[in-house]
């Protein structure tokens, strides 16, 4: 699978469940990894982010990933890996970041166009310690 079709399916499911997304460019050539970010009301975040990775799973063919702990939402499909971090509680007023990562497991055809990552991989989100 493209890395370009696997950007579209995550940030369609996240789309349906409210959670705009933009996909980063990747800096790393020759790497295969996407990296997905945006914001989203604290309140709704979790649910919103636990729905979408459902509804990867049934509209899309993602299956479960590896168990990478509790906060962390995980799925696969072909040689992509998406992560996402359940996000902390952000200050108050502001919103919680949202982070995506996928990245493949071979950066052999995963590329979209020449010199264009094709791994997506879910990064967490970064958290304070306060």
């Amino acid at each position: 699978m493209t890395a370009d079709t696997a950007v579209s399916e995550i940030r369609s499911a996240l789309a349906a469940e409210g959670v705009e997304v933009e996909r980063e460019p990747s800096n790393s050539l020759g790497r295969c990894h996407e990296r997905l970010s945006g914001r989203h009301a604290p309140e709704t975040v979790d649910i919103a982010l636990k729905a979408a990775f459902a509804r990867s799973r049934s509209e899309h063919g993602w299956q479960p990933g590896p168990d990478a702990g509790a906060e962390v939402l995980s799925l696969t499909k072909g040689n992509w890996t998406a992560l996402a971090a359940l996000p902390v509680q952000p200050p108050e007023g502001a919103e919680a970041v949202v982070v995506v990562s996928l990245i493949c497991l071979d950066g052999g055809d995963a590329s979209s166009s020449p010199g264009s990552p094709g791994q997506v991989a879910t990064e967490p989100a970064p958290s304070s310690t306060a």
